[in-house]
């Protein structure tokens, strides 16, 4: 592992670093109405810096097409960019069932075409003792704190592993290279620069 990236949402403002780094993960919506009001910004300076680029829905419990029309209709992700769930405790601590999780994948799958890959992120606690199905998607992004990056503690195949968020959430990718990334997403999204 040897490539490194980072998640932002509105908090972080549109000009995060991006020096020494492969990836991004931008929130793009939440629920069914909250839409990030600086990812199209996020993404540009992403994109600017030739960052591979990917968008998450922070799930909710409940109206899961619903929620899933919202992720597509509201994220302004461009062909081979990385599409995500963000299965974890709401802020009124509820948290989608594994079957609602698992639904939201398959609508985003319905609704978007091959040219994404859809994943999953969660933390080592709802992927070990929440999860059923074992149902990432075509990938798993998985949050351990307080360990090694790149050793999350699971047995289960892993592509992103979220290690801190200190001074910003950072993630490792289990790519040998960017290059290796950018094939995996399917596209050049990018490579421009």
């Amino acid at each position: 592992m040897t490539i490194k990236g980072y998640d932002v949402s509105a908090f972080q403002g549109a000009h995060f670093p991006t020096a020494g780094t492969s990836f991004v993960f931008i929130k793009a919506t939440e629920d069914r109405s909250y839409v990030n009001p600086s990812q199209k910004e996020q993404a540009a300076h992403a994109r600017a810096a030739g960052l591979v680029v990917g968008f998450y829905h922070f799930l909710h419990p409940g109206h899961i097409s619903e929620q899933a029309a919202h992720f597509v209709n509201g994220c302004v992700s461009i062909e081979s960019d990385l599409l995500v769930v963000d299965w974890e405790t709401t802020p009124n601590d509820g948290a989608a069932t594994c079957a609602e999780k698992d639904a939201f994948i398959a609508e985003v799958k319905r609704l978007r075409d091959s040219n994404h890959k859809i994943g999953l992120y969660c933390n080592r606690d709802f992927w070990l003792h929440r999860d059923t199905t074992g149902n990432a998607g075509d990938f798993l992004w998985i949050a351990e704190y307080g360990v090694v990056a790149g050793k999350p503690n699971i047995q289960t195949k892993w592509m992103f592993h979220q290690y801190t968020d200190q001074p910003l959430d950072i993630n490792v990718g289990n790519f040998a290279s960017k290059a290796e990334l950018v094939a995996f997403a399917g596209g050049t999204n990018a490579m421009s620069n």
